[in-house]
C-alpha cells in the first residue's frame, strides 16, 4: 500500500516537473531582464538628442537619435583614452597584488597549526571597526610613502582590504579539508608549495569573489585620484568623468555671466552626457564579469575528499 501511494506521488511529482521548470525559468527570465533593463535604458538616453529629451522626456524609443553627448565627452581627445589606460593599469595590478596578499595573510590565519594566528585575526579585523583617519592617511601617503602623482598611490590603499580577509579565511577554513594539507606534507611540500599547488586550486569560487570585489574597488575608485593626483597624465578615468561633470556644473550656475554664450548652453548636452558617463564608466567593466562566473562555475565542480 505504501509503496504504490509513493509510487502515485512519484508519478504526480514528474508531471509537475515541466511546469514548474518553466514556471522557474519564466521567473529567471523576468528578473534578469529587470536587472538590465536599466542599463539599457541609460545606454539608449545616452544616444538621444537633447533637445529631444527636454521636449518629451524619457522615452525607449526616442524621437531624435544623437552622438552629441559622445561627441562632447569625447572633445577630450587623448585624455581620455590615457585615462582608460591608466584606470586598467591599476585595476590589473592592484587586483593581482590584493588577491596574493589577502589569500596569503587568509590561508595563514585559517590554519590552526600557527600559533599567532589569533593575534594577525584580530589585527585584520580592528582595521575593520577603526582607521588613523583621512589627514594621517594623507600625510602617510604623501610624505612617509612619498607616493604623490604616483600610480602607486592608486594601488596601495586599496590593496588589502580586512573584510575580503575574512571572507577568505572563512572559506579556507571550511572548504579546504586539513587532509589535503596532510596529504601534501607526506609527500615532502613545503608550506608555499601546499598553497600553491593543492590550496589555490580548490579556491577558486573564494579567489574569483574578492578578485571582482577588487576589480570593482578598483575601477570605481574616484577619491583617491582626487587626493593624490594633480599630474593630468595619470588621472584615472572615473576621476577624469567627474571632472567634466564638474565643469559643466560651473558651465551652468554661471550661465549669466556674459562670457557664456546663449549658443554654448543650447548645444551642451546636460542630461544625455551624464548617461554616456554612466556608459562610458560601466561598459568595460560588464566584460569582466563572464570571466569570473567561468571560475564560479568551475569551483562548483571541484570535487572533496572522502574520509
Amino acid at each position: 500500500m505504501a509503496v504504490s501511494a509513493l509510487t502515485k506521488r512519484s508519478r504526480d511529482f514528474q508531471q509537475l516537473t515541466p511546469a514548474w521548470n518553466v514556471l522557474f525559468n519564466l521567473f529567471a527570465g523576468i528578473f534578469a531582464f529587470l536587472c538590465v533593463f536599466p542599463f539599457l535604458f541609460v545606454a539608449v538616453i545616452s544616444f538621444t538628442d537633447e533637445k529631444s529629451l527636454a521636449r518629451n522626456g524619457y522615452r525607449l524609443i526616442p524621437e531624435q537619435w544623437s552622438f552629441d553627448a559622445y561627441r562632447y565627452i569625447f572633445k577630450a581627445g587623448d585624455q581620455l583614452l590615457r585615462s582608460y589606460g591608466v584606470t586598467i593599469l591599476i585595476t590589473v595590478i592592484g587586483t593581482a597584488i590584493g588577491v596574493v596578499s589577502i589569500a596569503l595573510f587568509a590561508y595563514a590565519i585559517s590554519r590552526k597549526s600557527f600559533k599567532y594566528r589569533n593575534f594577525f585575526a584580530f589585527f585584520a579585523f580592528f582595521t575593520m571597526l577603526f582607521n588613523g583617519g583621512l589627514v594621517p592617511t594623507y600625510i602617510v601617503v604623501t610624505q612617509l610613502l612619498g607616493m604623490k602623482d604616483t600610480l602607486w598611490a592608486l594601488i596601495l590603499p586599496l590593496a588589502v582590504n580586512a573584510f575580503y580577509i575574512m571572507i577568505m579565511r572563512t572559506f579556507f577554513s571550511t572548504m579546504v579539508p586539513d587532509a589535503i594539507i596532510e596529504s601534501g606534507k607526506i609527500d615532502g611540500a613545503g608550506e608555499f608549495g601546499i598553497f600553491f599547488k593543492l590550496v589555490l586550486p580548490l579556491s577558486l569560487p573564494g579567489l574569483a569573489t574578492i578578485s571582482l570585489f577588487s576589480v570593482l574597488g578598483y575601477w570605481n575608485d574616484w577619491f583617491n585620484a582626487l587626493l593624490y593626483i594633480d599630474d593630468p597624465n595619470l588621472v584615472p578615468l572615473q576621476s577624469m568623468l567627474m571632472r567634466i561633470e564638474n565643469s559643466m556644473q560651473f558651465i551652468l550656475q554661471n550661465a549669466q555671466n556674459a562670457s557664456i554664450s546663449t549658443g554654448l548652453l543650447q548645444s551642451m548636452p546636460q542630461d544625455t552626457s551624464r548617461m554616456a558617463m554612466v556608459v562610458l564608466a560601466t561598459l568595460p567593466i560588464i566584460f569582466a564579469y563572464p570571466f569570473f562566473q567561468r571560475y564560479f562555475v568551475q569551483g562548483l565542480t571541484i570535487g572533496a575528499v572522502k574520509e
